[in-house]
C-alpha cells in the first residue's frame, strides 16, 4: 500500500456509565446509568452525537437473547465507521488482522503464497503474483485469476483483508478458495505452508544492462535493492532496468530511500491533505549517475508509481510497459493503544492525503502513461517468466530502451 506510519494518541470515550443530565433525553428510564459526572459543553455536544449508538448498545446489553460479545460489537462499530467512508483503503485491523499485517513486513508467514490487488473501480480482487514453490502455485492458481471466495467469505476489495486472514493459519491445515478465470469458476483446496517472501531479485541482462525485480515496498526492501544494485555495478552494469510490474506498493519511505540512490537533494513527490498541508518526499545529495528504465504494468500501484513516476518527472528515468494502476493516495497505519504499533493489539489504516509529482501531476484513478507502450500478449498474461527471461516482450522492450539510453 501506500502507507506511512503515524503515531497518534487516541482517546477512548466510554458512554455506558455517563449521564448526560435531563436535557440529554433519549435513553429509557430502565437503562439510565446510576452515576453522574460534570462535563464541558463541547464534550457534551460530542457525546450527544453518539447517543443513538449508545442507545442501541444498551438495548442489546439488556434484551439480546444471548450474552453479547462487547469487544466484537466495538470492533464492528469501528469497522462500520471506516467503511462508511466508501474508501477501500481505509479499514480496521482486528487483533488477528493487526498481527498478520506486521507479519507481512517480516517476509515470513504461514499461508498459501498469493499476492492480491483490490480494485477501487469494480472492487474485484485479482491475483497479481503467485509465489514460486508454494501451495497456490502447486494447486494451479494463476496470476490474473479473480479471487471470489475463501472458505465461506465472498471476496471483494472490502472483505479482502478478512479473506487474507483466513488464508493464513496453521501450517498443514487446508483452506479452500474459488477463483474466476476465462468464464469459469474454479475451486482449489490446498494446505497452508511457511511462505518466504523475496522482495528483490536481480541479474545481468547482458554485459551492460542490469535488471532488478522489485516486488513490494515492505521490510528492508531498500537495503535489498541497494545491495543488488551494488552487485550489478560490480558486474559492469551501465544501465538499469527496474521491474515494478505487479508491485502494489507498501511503505512510502522505502520508495523514497530507493530514489535517493539516483537523485541529489530534491523532491520525489509531495502529498496534500484536506487542509492543504504540503508534505514533501525528499531525497538527499549523493546520486549515482546511471540510465534507468522502469518496467510498469496495470498492477504497478502506489509506492511503485511514486518511485517510477517521480523519477520520470525529474527526467531521471523512462517508463516502458502499460498504464499503471492509479493509486495516488496515501494511508496512515494507526495503533489504537499507545504509540508503538508492535505493542498495540489492534489498529486501523486510513487515507490521509493525495500525492502529486513535482510538476503538479496527480494520478489517482488515472495512472501513469509510459514513454514506450508495450502490451503483454493475452496468451502470456498468466505466464510466470524466469528471472531475466528475454522472451518476455515487455522486458525485452525495456532492455532495448536501456541500451538506447547508454548510446545517447
Amino acid at each position: 500500500m501506500k502507507k506511512r506510519f503515524v503515531s497518534v494518541m487516541l482517546i477512548a470515550v466510554v458512554l455506558t456509565m455517563v449521564s448526560f443530565s435531563a436535557q440529554a433525553g433519549g435513553l429509557l428510564d430502565f437503562l439510565k446509568p446510576q452515576e453522574t459526572v460534570t462535563i464541558t459543553a463541547a464534550e457534551y455536544e460530542r457525546l450527544k452525537q453518539y447517543e443513538k449508538l449508545d442507545l442501541v448498545r444498551q438495548y442489546v446489553d439488556a434484551w439480546y437473547y444471548q450474552e453479547p460479545d462487547e469487544e466484537k460489537m466495538l470492533e464492528g462499530a469501528i469497522q462500520g465507521m471506516l467503511m462508511s467512508l466508501e474508501d477501500p483503503y481505509s479499514f480496521y485491523y482486528a487483533p488477528e488482522d493487526w498481527s498478520t499485517m506486521w507479519e507481512d513486513d517480516t517476509g515470513e508467514y504461514a499461508g498459501i503464497g498469493l499476492n492480491l490487488l483490490g480494485s477501487y473501480v469494480d472492487y474485484t480482487v485479482t491475483v497479481i503474483r503467485v509465489f514460486k514453490d508454494t501451495p497456490a502455485q502447486k494447486a494451479g492458481v494463476h496470476k490474473g485469476d479473480l479471487l471470489v471466495r475463501v472458505e465461506d467469505i465472498e471476496v471483494d476489495a472490502y472483505s479482502m483483508q478478512e479473506a487474507v486472514d483466513v488464508m493464513r493459519g496453521t501450517v498443514g491445515e487446508e483452506v479452500e478458495i474459488e477463483v474466476y478465470r476465462d468464464g469459469e469458476y474454479l475451486t482449489f483446496t490446498m494446505p497452508r505452508a511457511v511462505i518466504q517472501v523475496n522482495r528483490v531479485e536481480s541479474c545481468m541482462l547482458d554485459d551492460q544492462v542490469g535488471y532488478i525485480a522489485l516486488y513490494e515496498f515492505l521490510g528492508d526492501c531498500q537495503d535489498e535493492f541497494s545491495a543488488a544494485f551494488d552487485e550489478l555495478q560490480q558486474q559492469g552494469a551501465k544501465a538499469l532496468v527496474v521491474d515494478v510490474r505487479d508491485n502494489v506498493g507498501g511503505w512510502v519511505d522505502g520508495a523514497v530511500e530507493i530514489a535517493d540512490l539516483f537523485m541529489d537533494e530534491g523532491m520525489l513527490a509531495y502529498s496534500l491533505d484536506r487542509y492543504g498541508t504540503k508534505d514533501p518526499m525528499s531525497t538527499k545529495d549523493g546520486k549515482t549517475e546511471i540510465p534507468i528504465v522502469f518496467l510498469v504494468n496495470e498492477n504497478s500501484a502506489s509506492a511503485s508509481e511514486i518511485l517510477a513516476g517521480g523519477m520520470r518527472d525529474q527526467g531521471l528515468a523512462r517508463l516502458v510497459g502499460v498504464k499503471t494502476f492509479g493509486k495516488g493516495v496515501i494511508q496512515s497505519v494507526i495503533p489504537l493503544e499507545g504509540y508503538d504499533p508492535q505493542e498495540s493489539s489492534d489498529g486501523f489504516q486510513m487515507t490521509i492525503a493525495q500525492y502529486y509529482f513535482p510538476s503538479g501531476e496527480a494520478i489517482h484513478k488515472v495512472g501513469i502513461e509510459p514513454d514506450v507502450v508495450v502490451e503483454m500478449p493475452e496468451e502470456m498474461k498468466s505466464r510466470l517468466f524466469e528471472l531475466g527471461d528475454m522472451t518476455d516482450p515487455q522486458l525485452k522492450a525495456a532492455w532495448e530502451e536501456a541500451v538506447k539510453m547508454i548510446a545517447e
